[in-house]
């Protein structure tokens, strides 16, 4: 099986601190699907990693997201983040997405699962006193469902959101790939 680069970065996005949506990929990385790219059965593994910060008192939640034209095709949810402040701990992010229907207007959608992994997860023991990684599977706290459709018709920009609930905490993204896996 061969597989394809889509999208990938060489180096940091930018360091997001603010309680709002926002790009969190090096401004070179979002690239444009041809229309008529996305098949039944097309499957992608999309893997970032990076760094996160918390703190005690308001910790919030962290959520990633990939978007197709300005659509959320898959949503990682509000993951909970650690109530033990955590600076600039590493995480890693890992998942499957599947191309289950095609087709103009709101037609085409996604599905996608996967896991989410670092200290900075709700209830995780540091790495000196307890088993290591603590994190959760994606979408969090919830079954996994299809995305949010999409045209598959027209050219669509593909890019990856960050959001945090609170302006409390930062995350940047230092590695970032989306590979091909099927025809």
């Amino acid at each position: 099986m061969a597989v394809q680069v889509i999208s990938s970065s060489y180096t940091d996005g930018p360091a997001l601190t603010a309680a709002a949506a926002a790009s969190c990929v090096p401004t070179y990385v979002p690239t444009t699907l041809p229309a008529g790219y996305w098949q039944i059965g097309r499957i992608w593994r999309w893997t970032m990693s990076g760094r996160i910060s918390c703190v005690v008192t308001t910790p919030g939640t962290a959520r990633w997201d990939l978007r197709l034209g300005g659509v959320v095709a898959f949503d990682t949810l509000a993951i909970p983040l650690n109530v033990v402040a955590k600076t600039n701990v590493p995480w890693f992010l890992q998942i499957m997405i599947t191309c289950r229907a095609v087709g103009s207007g709101t037609a085409a959608n996604t599905i996608g699962q996967g896991f989410w992994l670092s200290e900075a997860a709700l209830n995780t023991a540091v790495p000196s006193t307890g088993p290591g990684p603590g994190g959760n599977t994606l979408p969090y706290n919830t079954a996994p469902v299809v995305g949010t459709g999409f045209n598959s018709q027209s050219a669509l920009t593909l890019d990856f959101f960050f959001t945090q609930t609170v302006a409390t905490g930062s995350m940047t993204v230092h590695e970032h790939i989306v590979e091909q896996m099927t025809p």
